[in-house]
């Protein structure tokens, strides 16, 4: 079987450990892979998942202008390819509905992967439908490779419904990991067939249930949230929703994660008089936060749609927590309702809605024997419906690998 390129955004990222599994399953499945990053990495810390895999990277030049002479080989090997001039074509036709810096240089970059792709490489496969997969498309024309590739939530409801429609009807297929977005790409594919529902799952050998020990009594209810600090994670109504709770509550919040809102958010803690309960913890491994994970008695998150439409798709940590037997607070948008059923295996309120989240806290944080009934049901689904290995099979079908390691 011949090799399949991955290109990535960057590559690794803590926040998409998503990917990682999916590429690391596929290669103890048989797959050949080799990865094609648009950035270096920006994050101090990796998970350990990432030395586990064996897929080389390419680096492509982030900026074209860093790297000019790589830029000036790539384009004039490229011109020389057959498909050079249809993707040429492609790329002035998008250019002029796009006329950004950022659709140069992803032409720019494609120029380079095509020049520098190694022989080997018999297929293209894109992770998010935006920038990865223009590059991924210039590209497979230059070289008159088949195409394919994942799509999960920005790129689903933030790229325009053009150049969507456009990379769907050209890629064999796209798996994407929620309903939700399934539905919205099969009505811009012109063969709805093409889109796929792949959910990522969870690696539940990463994942095992946690010791049979029990919790000390007393002291504070611990809350958790896990999440990039950005508009679409609602961490400003989640704030204000913990500045409602009733002053005889004794809690506290833990939050893992970084991001451009980190000092606001902060001194909005700080202006509702809760920052001395709140912990902020920046980016961390995966270790560390199944660690605040087996630590934590209730699981928090407040996702809405961001101003510019960004929105989560399925947030794996949601999975990871129920995977422990943690009850989860989330709200009911984009695709969080697939996996928790509300007032079964955890509960939902409306987004953007700091009252309704409150008032759903209070209740959890006074009611241990509903957060254990919550936790022990979110388990138990997440372990029969969203093992990783069983959601893989579709991808492994689609990459037409063996049947051997699927699992049982």
């Amino acid at each position: 079987m011949t090799a399949v390129a991955f290109i990535l955004k960057g590559y690794p990222r803590l926040s998409e450990t998503f990917i990682a599994q999916e590429i690391r399953g596929l290669e103890r499945r048989g797959l050949d892979i080799r990865l094609v990053s648009l950035r270096h990495p920006t994050d101090a810390a990796r998970h350990p998942i990432h030395a586990e895999i064996d897929a080389p990277v390419l680096y492509l030049p982030e900026y074209l202008k860093d790297q000019p002479g790589r830029v000036r080989r790539g384009w004039r090997a490229a011109r020389r390819l057959p498909g050079y001039a249809a993707a040429r074509r492609r790329w002035l036709a998008d250019l002029r509905r796009d006329p950004t810096a950022n659709r140069v240089r992803r032409f720019g970059q494609a120029c380079v992967l095509a020049a520098e792709l190694p022989a080997d490489v018999g297929r293209l496969h894109f992770h998010f439908l935006h920038t990865p997969a223009s590059v991924a498309r210039y590209a497979a024309l230059m070289r008159g490779l088949p195409f394919s590739g994942s799509a999960h939530a920005k790129d689903i409801w933030t790229t325009p419904d053009w150049d969507l429609a456009e990379k769907l009807a050209e890629a064999d297929w796209v798996a994407t990991c929620t309903a939700s977005g399934a539905a919205r790409l099969r009505t811009l594919a012109p063969d709805p067939a093409r889109v796929a529902l792949v959910y990522h799952g969870i690696d539940l050998a990463r994942f095992p249930p946690p010791p049979a020990t029990a919790r000390p009594a007393g002291g504070p209810v611990t809350l958790l949230s896990v999440g990039r600090l950005v508009a679409k994670k609602g961490y400003d109504d989640l704030i204000d929703a913990l500045a409602r709770l009733p002053a005889d509550l004794d809690w506290r919040l833990v939050q893992i994660g970084g991001g451009d809102l980190a000092e606001p958010l902060r001194r909005r803690a700080e202006a509702a008089g809760i920052a001395d309960r709140i912990a902020w913890r920046g980016p961390q491994p995966q270790e560390a936060v199944l660690t605040a994970l087996r630590a934590a008695d209730l699981f928090v998150l407040a996702s809405k749609i961001a101003a510019d439409g960004d929105r989560d798709g399925l947030p794996n940590v949601l999975m990871e927590a129920q995977s422990q037997g943690l009850p989860v607070l989330a709200t009911a948008v984009s695709a969080i309702p697939e996996l928790i059923r509300d007032g079964e295996t955890g509960r939902l309120v409306p987004p953007e809605d700091p009252a309704a989240l409150a008032e759903a806290l209070a209740g959890l944080i006074a009611d241990p024997d509903a957060r254990a009934r919550l936790g022990a049901a979110g388990a138990a689904r997440v372990r029969t419906e969203f093992d990783a290995a069983r959601c893989l099979d579709a991808l492994t079908d689609r990459f037409g690998l063996e049947t051997v390691g699927r699992a049982a």
